[in-house]
């Protein structure tokens, strides 16, 4: 890769990332490329980007994003995403599919470094679209009752009048 190759994916990966909510860094030593093609699979069906790339240039993307205290060492692979819920889902997922071979070591929610219990606890979160339909079931449910009950009365008329 020349230097101006290395510079253009810095630019890129760094606009991405600034742009993103949240970022995840795993180690996924171990892991087959037909593997880590499942997770880059299962990351766009969530609208979350995958990439393996050097720890220097990670690191100089990071920076340049304005993410600190993220340390890069050995394999890692960066996951990241506007949407913080679906981004620590998708790691989450991939770190329980693959055991041993996919591990989270740790990430970033706006731009703020976090630790592994952070990332794991939103992961366990419901997702935005989870939370509207909860919320719409609440509000629904005094008209379904309503209903209900005017359905319940109107059957016990037709009876009464039989």
């Amino acid at each position: 890769m020349t230097r101006a190759e290395k510079e253009q994916l810095i630019a890129e990966l760094s606009a991405a990332l600034g742009e993103s909510n949240a970022v995840v860094v795993c180690d996924y030593k171990g892991l087959k490329c037909q593997e880590l093609e499942k997770v880059r699979h299962l990351a766009a069906e969530n609208g979350v980007h995958v990439k393996v790339v050097k720890n220097t240039l990670a690191t100089l993307a990071l920076r340049n994003a304005g993410i600190e205290g993220l340390d890069l060492k050995d394999t890692n692979v960066l996951v990241w995403g506007e949407d913080q819920i679906n981004t620590c889902k998708v790691a989450d997922k991939a770190a329980t599919e693959f055991k041993d071979r996919f591990v989270i070591k740790s990430g970033a929610l706006e731009g703020k470094a976090v630790d592994l219990g952070t990332i794991l606890a939103m992961a366990k979160l419901p997702s935005r679209d989870e939370l509207i339909g909860m919320l719409l079931n609440v509000w629904m449910a005094p008209i379904r009752n309503f209903t209900i009950g005017l359905d319940a009365l109107r059957k016990k008329r037709e009876e009464e009048e039989a």
